[in-house]
């Protein structure tokens, strides 16, 4: 738990870099990053979150 917990601060921190890069620098290729990786962090939170209602299910 702790490591999927770690990975999803991580893909955050990622993609407030990314969106930090693009604020200072206008380049879109990094806001796109940006987007693509909270996308993938939101992602990965649900499913996440989905294994352990299920699991409280069982």
């Amino acid at each position: 738990m702790q490591i999927v917990r770690g990975l999803i601060y991580f893909l955050l921190l990622t993609a407030g870099v990314c969106f930090a890069l693009y604020a200072a620098t206008g380049d879109l290729r990094y806001k796109r990053w940006g987007l693509i990786t909270l996308k993938w962090t939101v992602l990965a939170g649900l499913g996440f979150f989905g294994v352990l209602i299920v699991e409280r299910m069982m």
